[in-house]
C-alpha cells in the first residue's frame, strides 16, 4: 500500500495555518508560501533531489515548535517572547524525520542574522536556513497573498534595506531575483495550493516503511501540545494501537495503519480553541459543538491525502457508537468495523485515565468500571474492552514505552 506523504505534509500544512493564526497572529497559508519560495530559491541555487526535498518540507514546517512553545508559556515557562526555544524545539522535532540529506541547523538558525543580531549570537550557519529566514521574514511582514504587482517594487526595496540585518546577503538576493509578479501572482490564496504541488519534491512511499510511523509521531506531537491537558493523549493512543495490534497478532502493514489512524485521529483538535479544550468547567451546548467539530476537520483534511482509504475512516470513526449515539455520523455495529471499534474504545481508555480539567489522573482499576459500564450500555465493544483489560493491566498510571523513539 503507497502512501503520498508529500499529501500529508501538505494537509500537516493546514494544521500549522491554524496554529500560527491563533498562536503568532500569522496569515493564512503562511508555511505554504514559505515552502514555495524556498523551492524556488532552491531551484536557482541548483538545488535538487535530496537537497531540494530536505529545503522545502523544513520551510513548510519551520514553525512546527508553536503549539510547544506556547503550552511552555501558558505553563510559566517564558515570561516573554523568546525565539530560542521556538528555533531548538522546531530543530528538534524535525529531527525525527527521514530525510537523507543532513538538516543539522536548518530550523535552529531560520531567525539568525549573519551580522550576529539573531537569537544564538551566530554569525555563520547553513545557507538553507538563511533562505527560510528570508522568505519567512518578508511573508510576515508583507502578507504576500494580497500584494499587487503594483507593489513589487516596494517590496523590494524592504528587502534590499534588510540586507545587512537580517538572514544573509547572499540569501536576501537570492530571494530578490525569484520574487517577481509571476511569483507573486502565484503565492495568493486561490493559487498557493497548486503552486506548492507543483514545486514540491515527490514523496510517496509505502506504508511499511519507517518514514510513515515517524511522520506519524511528529504529527502526534505537534497535536499534544496544544493543551496541557492532553500532552501525551495522541501518542499514547497510537502507541496501545500498535500494542494492540500485537496483542491481536497483526501483521506489520496492518499495525502501521492502525498506528497511523491513532495517530491522525484528533488532528482537527488543532483547530479548537485552547480555552475551550482546557476550560476546567463542564462545557455548554455550543462550546461542545467546537468540540465535536474536531472529527469534521479531521475527515475533511485526512480526504485531500491518497492512499490513507481506510487508515481516514478508522480515525474519523474514534466518537461513533455501537448503538448509533455517537457523533458525527451515528453509525451503529452494523457499520462500524473491529479496527473503529478497537481505536474508540483506546480513546476512551486514554481520555479516562489521563488527568483532564475534570478529573485527576486514574489508575487501570479505576479506569476499567468506566468502560464496562459504557460497553454494558451497549456503546462500545465488550470483546474489546476485556481485551484492554487483560492487556493493559501492566501499565497502571505509567505511560506505554513508545514504539518510534
Amino acid at each position: 500500500m503507497e502512501i503520498a506523504m508529500d499529501s500529508l505534509c501538505f494537509m500537516f500544512s493546514k494544521a500549522f495555518d491554524i496554529i500560527e493564526a491563533e498562536l503568532a497572529g500569522a496569515s493564512e497559508r503562511h508555511s505554504l508560501r514559505v515552502a514555495a519560495l524556498c523551492a524556488m530559491m532552491g531551484r536557482k541555487t541548483g538545488y535538487d533531489g535530496d537537497s531540494l526535498s530536505a529545503l522545502f518540507f523544513c520551510a513548510l514546517f519551520h514553525d512546527n515548535a508553536l503549539t510547544e512553545y506556547a503550552l511552555t508559556q501558558r505553563l510559566g515557562g517564558y515570561k516573554e517572547m523568546d525565539l530560542r526555544p521556538h528555533c531548538e524545539y522546531g530543530q528538534r522535532n524535525v529531527e525525527w524525520l527521514p530525510f537523507k540529506k543532513n538538516i543539522d541547523g536548518y530550523i535552529l538558525h531560520h531567525h539568525s542574522c549573519e551580522n550576529g543580531t539573531g537569537p544564538f549570537g551566530v554569525r555563520e550557519f547553513p545557507h538553507e536556513a538563511a533562505l527560510i529566514g528570508a522568505a519567512d521574514m518578508v511573508d510576515v511582514i508583507n502578507n504576500l497573498q494580497w500584494v499587487s504587482p503594483n507593489e513589487l517594487g516596494k517590496i523590494k526595496d524592504k528587502i534590499a534595506a534588510c540586507i545587512g540585518s537580517f538572514s544573509t546577503k547572499s540569501a536576501l538576493e537570492k530571494l530578490l531575483d525569484i520574487l517577481d509578479a509571476e511569483m507573486l501572482e502565484s503565492l495568493r490564496d486561490e493559487n498557493i495550493h497548486a503552486t506548492v504541488r507543483q514545486s514540491a519534491p515527490p514523496w510517496k512511499t509505502q506504508v511499511e516503511d519507517e518514514s510513515v510511523l515517524r511522520l506519524a509521531k511528529f504529527i502526534a506531537y505537534i497535536i499534544d501540545c496544544k493543551s496541557k491537558f492532553t500532552r501525551k493523549h495522541t501518542e499514547q493512543i497510537a502507541d496501545r494501537a500498535w500494542f494492540m495490534g500485537g496483542y491481536y497478532n497483526y501483521e506489520r502493514e496492518e499495525k502501521i495503519k492502525l498506528y497511523l489512524a491513532a495517530a491522525l485521529h484528533d488532528i482537527g483538535k488543532i483547530a479548537t480553541p485552547s480555552g475551550v479544550l482546557e476550560k476546567p468547567d463542564k462545557l455548554d451546548k455550543d462550546e461542545y459543538k467546537i468540540i465535536m467539530d474536531h472529527v469534521r476537520y479531521t475527515h475533511d483534511w485526512l480526504g485531500e491525502v491518497e492512499g490513507l482509504g481506510e487508515i481516514r475512516r478508522w480515525a474519523c470513526e474514534h466518537h461513533e457508537k455501537l448503538d448509533g449515539t455517537g457523533y458525527p455520523l451515528k453509525k451503529n455495529d452494523t457499520e462500524l468495523d473491529f479496527n473503529s471499534r478497537l481505536l474508540a474504545c483506546i480513546d476512551i481508555y486514554q481520555a479516562v485515565c489521563e488527568e483532564r480539567p475534570y478529573h485527576p489522573a486514574r489508575s487501570h482499576e479505576e479506569t476499567m468500571p468506566i468502560l464496562y459500564d459504557m460497553a454494558e450500555k451497549g456503546y462500545i465493544d465488550r470483546k474489546i474492552v476485556k481485551d484492554l483489560n487483560e492487556a493493559m493491566a501492566g501499565y497502571s498510571l505509567s505511560d506505554l514505552p513508545p514504539f518510534v523513539r
